[in-house]
């Protein structure tokens, strides 16, 4: 069975159908051809983008000269009141100092630390669940942040505070498109962003709320008593060059956007993977024979009896990446495939198209765990795989996600079996994540 692809949209519409498509859903505002096309240039009034899918272009944007191509602020524009100065959208020193602060946190050996949490989480997961028909986006979303305030706060989602912060992002996440209208205008600084005053309202309900946490978390670290978790790790790490470390307002950003791609990122790969599981019941069997090997108790050896279930996690995110464009802007002239680039132009990376592009994968649009275990697949592998992005940007958590993913999917495949409600498909569009338009219902039966 082929998953399911966004709804097909004309090659040709006028650019405020263009914009008023992109604002619905970003994916299905894209022609056919991309899936085909090594680059392919947009054009409208204010600047000129250019999507790449050549590898050899995505290697120069993402490797081999990342400072020439910052992060874009047209993307920033939609995400600034929620994220303010974080990560996520720093260039140049600003951002090489946030990671070095932040990057220590996320070393592989922090993982086992983290485990137990995430264990915790992956349990409770479980007994929230029960049979006959489920929204897998929404009970994905709880698991997935109930993962985050566990490992980096040491508080369950069932804690008020982090209750509260769920709900707010939510209401956030379903008033915010991936792409503001004022990242297509060219507006100077001081003029209003446009954006929806519930966005605007969410955003400072969810800033308060990590306010509050962070200064609980900043008292409990000065008297002694704070947990060693990642808030504590990333709080008390000073920059290597500098000494300083993060204050108050730059530790909210931080945590901002660790929520965002900790929570909503996981939350999107993890329903889609149920998805593809639920209408691929012999690939869901084996998950299960894997699934049964798991103790009773945390035990991160057991990860690597799940390899089946780490390359369907793998390919949900091929086939489902999260973050489905990332966005950089050239600071010098460039000559890309031939053709003049001036400075400031849009440079868009689509994991989204990269990972179904017909001339780099063998049956792009076909679900097929066992790929990653062939050796036809280290070429686009390395090449044509973008989840996490690549390169100095690469994210922090990617390892983070890849034990998240396959320790919660095991979990549930174990305690449930779990089946498409027939006639029920969900379609894929991207708002901050890659999710389904009506979202993800499947039957669930406790399994013996």
């Amino acid at each position: 069975m082929t998953p399911p692809k966004p709804q097909p949209r004309p090659d040709r519409v006028s650019l405020w159908r263009h914009l008023r498509l992109f604002r619905q859903d970003i994916l299905s505002a894209q022609p056919a051809r991309l899936y085909r096309a090594w680059m392919a240039e947009f054009r409208t009034p204010f600047f000129r983008s250019y999507m790449c899918n050549d590898p050899a272009l995505i290697d120069l944007v993402l490797k081999a000269r990342p400072d020439d191509f910052p992060k874009s602020n047209r993307i920033r524009e939609g995400l600034n009141p929620l994220l303010g100065n974080s990560v996520f959208v720093t260039n140049g020193e600003v951002w090489k100092r946030q990671r070095r602060i932040i990057d220590p946190a996320f070393e592989g050996g922090r993982l086992r630390d983290t485990f137990p949490a995430m264990w915790d989480a992956a349990c409770a997961a479980t007994a929230r669940l029960h049979a006959g028909t489920v929204e897998v986006e929404e009970e994905m979303s709880h698991a997935a942040a109930d993962v985050i305030f566990r490992t980096l706060f040491s508080i369950p989602i069932e804690h008020q505070i982090a209750q509260d912060v769920f709900h707010e992002f939510r209401a956030y996440q379903r008033t915010q498109p991936i792409l503001n209208i004022a990242a297509f205008l060219p507006l100077p600084r001081w003029m209003p962003r446009l954006h929806r005053r519930a966005t605007l309202r969410a955003a400072a309900r969810i800033r308060a709320l990590i306010t509050r946490m962070t200064e609980t978390r900043a008292a409990e670290i000065a008297a002694g008593t704070a947990p060693d978790d990642l808030a504590t790790k990333i709080m008390l790490t000073p920059d290597p060059q500098t000494g300083q470390r993060f204050d108050t307002e730059e530790m909210v950003d931080q945590v901002a956007i660790f929520f965002l791609a900790g929570h909503e990122t996981s939350a999107s790969a993890l329903a889609w993977a149920l998805y593809l599981l639920a209408t691929h019941p012999q690939a869901q069997a084996r998950v299960a024979a894997e699934a049964a090997t798991l103790p009773d108790q945390p035990d991160f050896a057991a990860l690597s009896r799940l390899k089946f279930t780490r390359d369907v996690f793998r390919e949900t995110l091929r086939l489902y990446p999260p973050v489905p464009m990332m966005v950089r802007e050239n600071a010098c002239p460039e000559v890309l495939r031939g053709r003049a680039v001036a400075p400031g132009a849009q440079i868009v990376l689509s994991p989204w198209h990269l990972h179904r592009h017909e001339r780099l994968w063998a049956d792009p649009d076909c679900f097929d765990p066992d790929r990653w275990s062939r050796d036809d697949i280290k070429t686009c592998a390395r090449d044509a795989y973008l989840p996490f992005s690549a390169g100095p940007r690469v994210c922090t958590g990617a390892g983070f996600a890849m034990v998240e993913g396959t320790l919660l999917l095991a979990h549930l495949i174990r305690s449930f079996r779990f089946d498409p409600v027939p006639g029920d498909v969900p379609v894929p569009v991207a708002h901050l994540t890659v999710r389904a338009a009506n979202g993800i219902r499947l039957r669930l039966t406790r399994r013996d």
